[in-house]
This record gives C-alpha cells, structure tokens and sequence, in this order.
C-alpha cells in the first residue's frame, strides 16, 4: 500500500510541475487525479506543500536575474519599482486566501464538480482571449504601471477557486488589460513566486499539527516529482506562447473538464 501511495504521489507531483506554469490549474488537475485515484493527504497538505518544487524550478531557472534584482534593488528605481508592483500584486489574493482558507480547504477543494466546470469555463475564457487579440499596450515587466500591477492581483484572487488556475487568471487578466502573451506569462512566473511562498508557508503552519513523519516520504516523493517537471515546462513555455499562442492550453482546459463531468456522472 504505501508503494502503490509513492508511486500516486510521484504522478500528482508531475502533474503539479507539468500544469504550475501553464493556465490550466495544477490545483484543479492535481485534485481530479487524486480523487479518480483514491488518494487521500492528511489536511489537503499534500495539494499545497508539493508546489514547493515547482517554486524551486522556477528559481532555479531565473536564479541569475534575481541575483540582480537583489544586487540592483538599493540603487535601480526600475528594480524597486518592480518589485513593489510584484508585492501589490500579491497581497489581494494573500488577504483574501488567508481569511478563506478554512472554506476553501473544506469545502471548495472537496467538489470535483465545481472543478470541472472551472476548467472549462476557463477553457471558453482562455479561447476567447487568445482569439480576441487585444492590442498590447505593455511589453516590459517591471515597467507596468503599479495600477497595472494591481489589476492583475486582483485577477489572480479567482485562482481561489479550484480549477480556475493562478495562472490562467493572472495571464487572462494581464492580456485584457493590454499586457503582450510573452510579458503576460513571464509575470505570472514572478508573481508566482511570493504567492506559492506564502500560500506553502501558510498550509504548513496551518497543518503543523496534524502532519506526522509518515506523510514526509509521500510529500517528498510529490515535491521531487514537481520540481522535475515544472524545471522543463518552464524553460519551454515562454518561447511557446510567444508563437503559438494559449489556444491549445484552452482546448486542453475544456477536454480535461468534459471527461472529469462524465467520469463523475458514470461514477455516480
């Protein structure tokens, strides 16, 4: 049994890493599997503490321009001007998921249903979008407006909701708000970073005492796995959406939505 249980640790963990970064909700994804599997975490943990990987990742591969940043911060007003749009950003979706935590861990992470209809409803979003086309008025990251910055924090608070995707909806807002496909995503990794951080702090201290040693080879297995696949996704992705475009990961939203519905409806 607690073979079987890595092995289904070590799926849910490249899924969080394959779907982190993508605008198809890891959350939503990671939720659906485990549910279809029979996998159980103590607390939901699991869901939340394995995204540490996937923040590693993503470290990792943009290690050398946050070594500037930080090198630059007391002397560069573009960098301080970032990086306080990168904290305005955060705060909506940390305020609000902080004071909602409790529903959110018991009650919308427990409705597959509710999943499935996010991601498709995201998909129908993400394809209208992409199709639409606004102008890009913002190109550079750190030189969007702190309006701006804002803006897309407070689009990321519908991440809330499982399946609608934290970055789904921070690349959706960004987009519509006249940020270009490849800027929309690569602040989306930026933003990611303080939020995971927080949202992984925040889970952990909640659960501190309900977690024992025996959940740590099964997190562990999650976490490795995550990192893993969240390190190619990420190198990939920016060069992707720059050509192609989020269609595909819009059909993708719409596909996995479907057949979760009839798996649940055959299922009872």
């Amino acid at each position: 049994m607690e073979s079987q249980t890595i092995v289904e640790a070590l799926l849910l963990g490249m899924i969080e890493g394959m779907t982190e970064f993508i605008p198809v909700s890891s959350t939503g994804h990671i939720l659906l599997a485990g549910h279809f599997l029979g996998f159980h975490s103590t607390g939901k943990a699991f869901e939340i503490l394995i995204q540490l990987g996937a923040i590693l990742a993503i470290l990792s591969v943009y290690f050398h321009r946050l070594w500037q940043m930080l090198v630059d911060l007391p002397r560069d007003r573009v960098t301080r001007h970032f990086v306080l749009g990168i904290l305005v950003a955060f705060l909506p979706a940390a305020v609000i998921g902080a004071l909602a935590h409790g529903f959110i861990k018991t009650v919308l992470f427990e409705s597959p249903r509710l999943i499935c209809v996010m991601l498709i409803i995201g998909g129908l979003v993400l394809l209208w979008v992409d199709r639409f086309k606004p102008k890009p008025l913002y190109h550079d990251v750190e030189r969007f407006p702190l309006r701006l910055y804002l803006q897309i924090g407070l689009f990321q608070c519908l991440s809330l909701i499982p399946g609608t995707s934290r970055s789904g909806s921070t690349i959706v807002g960004a987009l519509l708000l006249g940020v270009d496909k490849r800027a929309a995503a690569e602040f989306s990794f930026f933003l990611a970073m303080p939020t995971m951080v927080g949202a992984f702090a925040f889970d952990l201290f909640k659960n501190r005492n309900v977690l024992t040693s025996a959940d740590l080879p099964i997190i562990a297995a999650g976490f490795i796995a995550a990192f893993v696949a969240a390190l190619i996704v990420v190198r990939f992705l920016l060069n992707y959406v720059s050509r192609h475009g989020y269609s595909l990961f819009g059909w993708w939203r719409l596909v996995i939505g479907t057949v979760g519905l009839a798996a649940l409806f055959v299922r009872g």
